[in-house]
C-alpha cells in the first residue's frame, strides 16, 4: 500500500504533526496570561476535544514513524531532511505542548535582569510590573518557588529572549522556540557526522525524527535538545578532528557549554577524553576536560549569575516522578519498614546513583580497551544515568538516544530504544499533566513494541541502502562490517590523524 510507503509515511506523519498542533491551540499547555488572543484556555468540551485530537495525532506521528523506519532498515532510501521539515513545520506555530516548562525558562530570565537571585529563589518572587511575571504565572506545581537547576548557558540564552521580547509571554515562547530549532538542527548535524554514511537516514531516523524529541523539544521546547546537540557536536570534534589538540579544544568547549545547560552532558568529557586517549597517549584525555572547566568557570563569571548552579543539581531529585524506579521503589520500602518513607527513599536513591556510576565506569573501561565504540558507550552510560536517577521524565531517554542512534540504531537496542520513546510520548497529556490513562496507552504501545520486535527482531547487519521504495536488498559483506567496526572502535573517521 502506498501509505506503508516511505512516501505515503512522509505524508501521514505530517498529518499527524498537524493534528497535534490544532490539538495543542485548543488543549495545550497554554499560558494563564499573555496569550495575546491566540493561545487562550478553553474548558470542557473544546478541551477535550483539542486532547483527543492530540493523542490521535500523535499515533498517526508514531505510527508512521515506526513504519518509516522499517523501510529504511529494509533498504529504502529517502530524503529524511524533506520529512523531518514536513513533520517540524506545523509544530512550530504551536503553543507549548506536553510541558509547561518553558514559562520556567523565561521567569528565570527575567529573574536574572531584574535582579533576583535565580539560585535561590524560585519565579515566584516575580512582582507584578517586572518582566517574566506573565510567564511566572503560568510556571505550575513545585517549580514556582524551585531555584533553577540550569547551568549559566541556558540562562544567558533565556535572558536574551526575554530582554528581546520585552517580557512577552507569546513572543518569549517563540524565541525559545527558534532556539529549540537550532538545537534540532545541532542534533542532525551531529548524528549524521557520527553515523557511518551509509547509516545516515537511519541514524537521523531514531534521533530527530522521533516522535518522543519532536514532541518535547521542539513541541515541548525542553533544553535537553540543546544540550544534546552540544554534547553530540562535542564528541564529533573528537572523533574526526584531523589534529587531535584542535579536536580536544573544540570538544572541551561545546561539551562545557552543554553542562553548563544540564550537568548531565559532563559525561561526554570521559568519552572524549577516551577518544583523545587512544589516539595520543593519556595525556591527550586531559584536554577536553580542562577545555570545559576553563568555560564553564568562564560562563558563570560572564553570566553573572555566578556558580550557584552548581549546588542547585540536585533540587529536582527532590521532586518525586513516577518513571524513576530508585524513588518508586525506595519510597516502597520505606512506606513497609517505617512511619518515615523520605530516609529510606534517600538511601535507595543514593544507592541508584553510585550503580550508575558502577556501570560508566565500566563501559568506559571497554571503551578504553577498545571493546566498545565510545560514542555508543556515552549512550549507553547516560541511558543507565536516567534510569537510576532519582527523578526521571519521558524525555531524558532521549539523551542516551541521541547517542545509540548515530552507530547503533538497526541493532536490537535502537529497536528497543524506538519501543520506549513511542511508549513514553503518551505519558504526558497535551497540557503537560500526566494523567493516568496517559500511562496506560503508553504501557500499550510498548507491549505491542515488544511484540513487534520479538516477530522482527534488528540485528546490526543492517542492508546498504538502496533507492526507491522499501526492498530487501543483499546484506553488507563481513568485510565492511569489520572494516567499518575497526574504525568506530578507534574514535577515527575520514580524514582523522
Amino acid at each position: 500500500m502506498w501509505v506503508f510507503s516511505t512516501a505515503g509515511c512522509r505524508w501521514l506523519g505530517a498529518a499527524g504533526a498537524l493534528a497535534v498542533t490544532l490539538g495543542g491551540w485548543a488543549a495545550g499547555a497554554l499560558p494563564v496570561r499573555g496569550g495575546a488572543g491566540l493561545w487562550e484556555r478553553h474548558g470542557g468540551a473544546v478541551t477535550t476535544a483539542g486532547t483527543l485530537l492530540g493523542y490521535l495525532g500523535l499515533t498517526l506521528l508514531v505510527l508512521a514513524w515506526w513504519q518509516y523506519g522499517r523501510g529504511l532498515r529494509a533498504g529504502a532510501r529517502d530524503r529524511v531532511g524533506v520529512t523531518l521539515a514536513c513533520w517540524a513545520a506545523p509544530l512550530l506555530v504551536a503553543p507549548p505542548l506536553h510541558s509547561a516548562d518553558v514559562y520556567s525558562y523565561l521567569a528565570q530570565g527575567a529573574m536574572v535582569l531584574e535582579g533576583h537571585d535565580v539560585y535561590g529563589a524560585g519565579p515566584s518572587v516575580l512582582r507584578p510590573g517586572e518582566l517574566g511575571f506573565d510567564a511566572a504565572a503560568s510556571v505550575g506545581g513545585h517549580w514556582t518557588d524551585t531555584p533553577a537547576p540550569y547551568g549559566p548557558f541556558f540562562l544567558v540564552l533565556a535572558q536574551a529572549v526575554v530582554k528581546l521580547t520585552g517580557g512577552a509571554v507569546l513572543p518569549g515562547v517563540l524565541g525559545m522556540r527558534l532556539i529549540a530549532l537550532l538545537a534540532l538542527l545541532l542534533i542532525v548535524r551531529a548524528v549524521r557526522g557520527l553515523a557511518p554514511e551509509r547509516h545516515r537516514e537511519g541514524a537521523v531516523w531514531l534521533a530527530a525524527l522521533n516522535p518522543l524529541l519532536l514532541l518535547h523539544v521542539l513541541g515541548g521546547l525542553h533544553n535537553d535538545g540543546l544540550m544534546a546537540g552540544l554534547l553530540l557536536a562535542g564528541l564529533l570534534c573528537a572523533v574526526r578532528a584531523r589534529r587531535w589538540a584542535v579536536g580536544g579544544v573544540l570538544a572541551g568547549a561545546l561539551i562545557g557549554l552543554a553542562a553548563t545547560i544540564k550537568s548531565p552532558a559532563a559525561l561526554g568529557l570521559l568519552f572524549a577524553g577516551i577518544v583523545l586517549a587512544r589516539r595520543r597517549g593519556p595525556a591527550a584525555g586531559l584536554l577536553p576536560g580542562a577545555v570545559a572547566v576553563g568555560v564553564a568557570a568562564g560562563a558563570s563569571v560572564l553570566a553573572g549569575t555566578g556558580f550557584g548552579w552548581l549546588r542547585t543539581q540536585s533540587v529536582a531529585g527532590t521532586i518525586h516522578t513516577a518513571l524513576s524506579l530508585t524513588s518508586d521503589l525506595g519510597l516502597g520500602l520505606g512506606l513497609l519498614v517505617s512511619g518515615e518513607p523520605e530516609p529510606v527513599k534517600g538511601a535507595v536513591q543514593k544507592l541508584g546513583l553510585l550503580a550508575a556510576g558502577a556501570v560508566v565506569a565500566a563501559v568506559a573501561w571497554r571503551a578504553w580497551k577498545g571493546r566498545l565504540d565510545p560514542v555508543l558507550g556515552l549512550g549507553v552510560s547516560l541511558l543507565a544515568l536516567v534510569a537510576l536517577s532519582p527523578m526521571v521524565q519521558p524525555w531524558y531517554v532521549l539523551w542516551g538516544t541521541c547517542a545509540v542512534a548515530a552507530v547503533a540504531w538497526n541493532g536490537r537496542l535502537g529497536q528497543l530504544l524506538a519501543v520506549v520513546c513511542a511508549g513514553l510520548a503518551y505519558e504526558t497529556a497535551p497540557s503537560g499533566h500526566t494523567p493516568w490513562y496517559g500511562f496506560l496507552a503508553g504501557g500499550a504501545v510498548v507491549a505491542a513494541g515488544l511484540w513487534w520486535s520479538r516477530r522482527e527482531p534488528w540485528r546490526a547487519d543492517a542492508p546498504e541502502h538502496g533507492t526507491g521504495d522499501p526492498v530487501v536488498l543483499p546484506a553488507q559483506t563481513a568485510g565492511d562490517r569489520d572494516q567499518d567496526r575497526s574504525a568506530r572502535l578507534a574514535g577515527r573517521g575520514p580524514g582523522a590523524d
